[in-house]
């Protein structure tokens, strides 16, 4: 079986480094001084703490790989946009990519049935470039609970969490999911298999929009957010919109809102992934986490105050710090919309 993490940042690292020392044909898909280093020394993962190195091919150019079994794509949303064609060496007829990425997926709506069967979220997806590049047929979805860090050049610390959720966007249970689950769990890893996978993106999620932009323009940590008045007032309003958009499209939450909130509260003093990058000066993912629960909100009819406001107050914060807009500003026009959903 071969395995290509295709942007070997802190999370693709960490699997890469569990399944290649599981013996499991393992390369990576890095750039910069992050790739510099795993060349030079391997790559170093630092758990429990212990240290393990792995090397294995590294490189910023896929042809240099070949067709893989599996893609695993750990880019940031909207860098996985921009790199959709970049992956094409990498696909032969039976290559599975795996998005493991925060937010709602560019494949969101295929496989469902109904009024926005195959729909494409230009919020997340700008012209379909993902969609025609890679196709949602190759899809396995995925959710991501480690928490990881790069804390230099080749090294990545593992902070808590070892498990991914995992299912096929069609409902399906195929030899391909077992297969990648199987990979992970030789790796040490935790594989949990979803009739519908868009249920835990959606209970991830359901954190993700209102936690990370949250504690980006206050500068506060996790557990300040989930406990302080008014910002835990403030995420359970943004919560209970998104909660109606998300069963609306027949979504099910399992838990309620004041359970997650609690959750994210016991987590500690976590500087969420947002905080991360808009102190490291890096694009905001603030698309993938709420302009698509916006524009996914004017789908359905859901009003979304909120989120709205936040994302505002978000998107020129990230202006004002040159890490937004992350997507093309100019969306294309209503007609090609209905014209790709139909």
């Amino acid at each position: 079986m071969k395995i290509c993490i295709y942007g070997a940042g802190a999370i693709g690292g960490y699997m890469a480094v569990m399944m290649k020392q599981a013996g499991i044909d393992v390369s990576l898909i890095a750039r910069g001084p992050h790739l510099a280093a795993i060349r030079e020394r391997g790559l170093k993962l630092i758990i429990n703490g212990e240290e393990k190195v792995a090397e294995m091919p590294a490189t910023k150019v896929a042809a240099e790989l070949g067709p893989q079994d599996f893609v695993v794509v750990g880019l940031k949303s909207h860098q996985a946009w921009e790199s959709a064609e970049d992956m094409a060496p990498l696909l032969g007829p039976n290559t599975a990519v795996v998005t493991a990425q925060n937010g709602v997926p560019w494949w969101y709506f295929y496989g469902l049935e109904g009024p926005y069967k195959d729909l494409r979220l230009q919020t997340v997806d700008p012209g379909d470039r993902q969609w025609k590049a890679i196709g949602p047929e190759r899809v396995i979805g995925s959710t991501v609970y480690p928490a990881t860090e790069i804390t230099e050049p080749g090294v990545i610390k593992h902070t808590y969490g070892d498990t991914f959720g995992l299912g096929e966007p069609n409902r399906q249970k195929t030899d391909r999911l077992k297969a990648f689950g199987d990979a992970l769990e030789a790796g040490g890893l935790k594989a949990r298999y979803y009739d519908d996978i868009r249920d835990d993106i959606w209970l991830k999620l359901w954190g993700n929009l209102c936690f990370n932009p949250i504690s980006a323009l206050t500068r506060a940590t996790l557990d300040v957010v989930a406990t302080d008045p008014g910002t835990r007032e403030l995420s359970k309003k943004m919560m209970l919109e998104a909660q109606a958009i998300g069963e609306k499209l027949g979504a099910t939450f399992k838990v309620d809102v004041e359970r997650r909130i609690n959750g994210a509260a016991k987590v500690g003093a976590h500087r969420t992934s947002m905080l991360q990058d808009l102190e490291a000066g890096k694009a905001l993912e603030l698309d993938a986490l709420l302009s698509s629960v916006q524009e996914m909100g004017r789908l359905v009819g859901v009003q979304t105050p909120f989120i709205d406001a936040v994302l505002a107050l978000a998107k020129q914060m990230g202006r004002s710090f040159n890490v937004y807009p992350t997507f093309p500003e100019e969306a294309p026009a209503e007609s090609e919309r209905v014209a790709a959903a139909g």
